[in-house]
């Protein structure tokens, strides 16, 4: 039987208000059974892989369903996090994320803690500090707060002097003594590997350093634990204690992520929650 128009009518606004509820119910905050999933962003690599844990976790736990976007640079985590790309990123420490919300305005904060990858100085020409030349070129990665790791621990070993050593953001505009004229090149974290056999010596995360095959043994200066540089689960400010966030937190903090990241790099990750 034909129905008439006005049925037809009825039935076609039935449809459509049920497909404006259920996209209204997709962008919500999460708190309806069928939308418990969230996005988390992460470095490519062994920093995904230990995310990946975490996931598994999550859902066995929690059923929630984290969805992981990886990155291969430490500014657009932090972009698409501000725009709502994603719900969370796990990539850097506080006082990275600190410099991100000074210099751009972003609106974000501290859900949890994951782990301390320490940056060590990697030479493929010398075998010690001790060796470095008079001129000798010093790579450093570009971004603020990680180059000024990499500023202190040369301070700290005598390399060079800071007029403030305490100085998260030091450069080497902030040199005040240089007494071996090194040369210093500015490069972005994942390009610095690309680039060791064309310098004395580079700084290097170790999230870029275990991957390329360097082991934090080897490097001739690296940070010790009392490292500051605890990295850290961010998120929009106002979510710290949502629900899914905290699942995520608790998924990560656990022993089979700590082993994964064990085994993963080889003692160059240390569990910054416990």
């Amino acid at each position: 039987m034909q129905a008439s128009l006005p049925r037809l009518l009825g039935a076609a606004t039935l449809v459509g208000t049920l497909a404006t509820a259920s996209l209204i119910a997709g962008c919500g905050n999460g708190d309806d059974a069928e939308t418990r999933s969230i996005k988390v962003g992460t470095m490519s690599g062994p920093e995904s892989e230990v995310m990946e844990v975490a996931v598994q976790i999550a859902k066995e736990r929690y059923d929630l369903e984290v969805e992981i976007v990886e990155f291969t640079d430490y500014v657009s985590p932090n972009a698409a996090l501000a725009d709502g790309s994603l719900d969370a990123n796990a990539f850097q420490h506080e006082p990275y994320l600190q410099s991100m919300i000074d210099d751009r305005g972003y609106d974000l904060a501290v859900a949890g803690h994951t782990f301390v990858y320490p940056i060590g100085a990697y030479s493929e020409k010398h075998e010690s500090l001790d060796e470095l030349p008079d001129g000798a070129t010093i790579a450093l990665p570009n971004d603020p707060t990680n180059g000024g790791r990499a500023m202190i621990l040369m301070h700290n070993a005598g390399l060079v002097e800071l007029d403030d050593p305490e100085n998260l953001e030091a450069t080497p505009v902030d040199v005040v003594e240089n007494p071996h004229d090194f040369q210093f090149r500015e490069i972005e974290a994942a390009q610095l590997p690309r680039v060791l056999e064309d310098v004395d010596l580079a700084f290097i995360n170790n999230t870029f350093a275990q991957p390329a095959g360097l082991h934090l043994d080897d490097a001739l200066l690296k940070e010790g634990p009392e490292s500051p540089y605890v990295n850290l689960i961010a998120v929009r400010a106002g979510d710290e204690e949502r629900e899914e966030i905290q699942q995520l937190v608790s998924a990560y903090q656990s022993e089979e992520v700590a082993d994964k990241a064990l085994e993963l790099f080889d003692g160059g990750a240390v569990p910054g929650w416990e």
